[in-house]
């Protein structure tokens, strides 16, 4: 610790009074370096491209161990889908340069505006942050989804950066992402139900799957077990696509004006919130309700 003093002379006497109040770092800049600061030149600049959307994609390492000690319902566990979701919006509600994220079983896509600035571009401050928010969310939400039910130990999640230039490219990206969505629940929908309905071993639902086509498996479902899977679950076979919305609330404040009583005023404020939907986004439909959610190519 660095006292400093404050002497002075009188004669042949030195007075001196100790300061140990003084506060750190108020030294020069001088005074604040050292010979070890070199080091910093040894720092990678990993800013992202200008002009260009920044995708944050995280996925659950070992998840499929993960689902199977915590007993993740076949073929879809709607509270795990629900936890991700919830994580995701709390990602998002931190940082509001995220124009749209997407999600299934245990990935999900954060868009970032294309003119951010957020963190000075810099990939691995955008990605630390996304993965590191998320998962903390999801041990803090852990009970809200899953009740007693103990969280045996930590979830794990990866990440990487991927930049997209136009707004065809990030909405196909999403589109593939939703694509992916479809043929792996349609895949574990016909799965699950040949073992849990028809009793089959997992190695016999393998092996009977081998080869098929999605009409193959939509025949399946429909002939055997009497499912329609265009009517499963648009959850299931969609994902989750969060999106900021604004929403009108209204409020009643007390105010008090000059010469006037105390009187109750209506206030309506128009505020943007996260929501969530399992609408098909590889479509125009979506994209044309939702305008705002792209940045003109032109610019």
């Amino acid at each position: 610790m660095v006292i400093r003093e404050a002497c002075r002379f009188t004669g042949r006497i030195r007075f001196c009074v100790s300061n140990p109040l003084a506060p750190f770092g108020t030294s020069s800049n001088n005074m604040a370096k050292s010979k070890f600061e070199y080091v910093r030149s040894f720092e990678t600049d990993d800013s992202c491209l200008r002009n260009c959307y920044i995708v944050v994609r995280l996925d659950g390492r070992n998840f499929h161990k993960f689902a199977e000690r915590h007993m993740f319902l076949k073929p879809n566990d709607d509270r795990a889908l629900g936890l991700m979701t919830r994580s995701a919006r709390s990602v998002m509600s931190e940082l509001e340069d995220i124009i749209i994220a997407y999600g299934q079983s245990d990935e999900f896509s954060f868009a970032f505006k294309r003119t951010s600035t957020l963190f000075k571009r810099r990939a691995s401050k955008l990605m630390t942050h996304v993965v590191s928010q998320f998962s903390s969310s999801y041990v803090f939400y852990w009970k809200e989804f899953f009740g007693d039910q103990p969280l045996l130990y930590p979830p794990g999640f990866d990440g990487r950066v991927i930049l997209y230039p136009s707004n065809k490219n990030l909405r196909d990206y999403l589109s593939w992402r939703q694509a992916d969505c479809h043929i792996n629940n349609l895949y574990n929908t016909v799965f699950w139900a040949l073992v849990q309905k028809g009793g089959l071993t997992t190695a016999q639902a393998e092996d009977r799957l081998k080869g098929t086509l999605a009409a193959d498996k939509n025949e399946i479902l429909f002939s055997e077990f009497d499912i329609n899977y265009n009517s499963e679950s648009a959850l299931h076979r969609k994902g989750s696509t969060l999106i900021w919305e604004k929403h009108d609330e209204t409020v009643t404040k007390r105010i008090k004006l000059p010469n006037e009583e105390e009187k109750d005023v209506t206030v309506t404020r128009s505020r943007s919130r996260v929501q969530d939907y399992h609408f098909d986004i590889i479509g125009e439909q979506f994209w044309q309700e939702h305008p705002d959610i792209l940045e003109d190519d032109s610019s």
